[in-house]
């Protein structure tokens, strides 16, 4: 996969968490992803299809790093992963591929939007519905870590 289709993502992620929920996420290498058992507690899943090609992005939250983004969203604590963090979840899943679509939208591929799915629990799966090599993109938080899966074919 081209960085050029890892970037956007990339910033989009940073600059949402920095704007919205004032969390500085560090990110690491990225790496091809072998399995479909998640990395965190609960994600957020969407598809992206266009012309030139289709895809989908998965961000997967361990639950230290969603309960500090959803107390800093929130203005108050939330002590457990609920429905008003599923909601969040989606709503980041959201922002994050909007602000992506946009990098894209500059760069002359135009995407639609599926509605995004949240799937919370340990050890949950994330299926891909596409056929491309799944990129993990690792970030690390002062609470913990987070997770951005893209997965592109065309």
């Amino acid at each position: 996969m081209k960085a050029e289709f890892v970037n956007p993502f990339l910033n989009a992620i940073l600059d949402v968490l920095s704007t919205m929920a004032r969390i500085d996420a560090k990110p690491g290498k990225p790496y091809l992803k072998k399995e479909r058992t998640s990395l965190g507690d609960v994600s957020g899943l969407i598809g992206l299809t266009g012309k030139q090609m289709k895809g989908s992005l998965a961000i997967s939250f361990t639950e230290p790093v969603i309960l500090q983004i959803a107390e800093n969203m929130l203005g108050e604590k939330v002590e457990s992963v609920n429905d008003t963090v599923t909601d969040l979840v989606g709503e980041i899943t959201n922002m994050v591929t909007g602000g992506a679509k946009r990098i894209f939208s500059e760069m002359g591929y135009d995407f639609d939007l599926a509605i995004p799915g949240v799937v919370a629990g340990k050890n949950h799966a994330i299926t891909h519905k596409t056929s491309g090599q799944t990129i993990i993109l690792p970030f690390h938080t002062e609470n913990g870590d987070f997770f951005v899966e893209i997965c592109f074919e065309g």
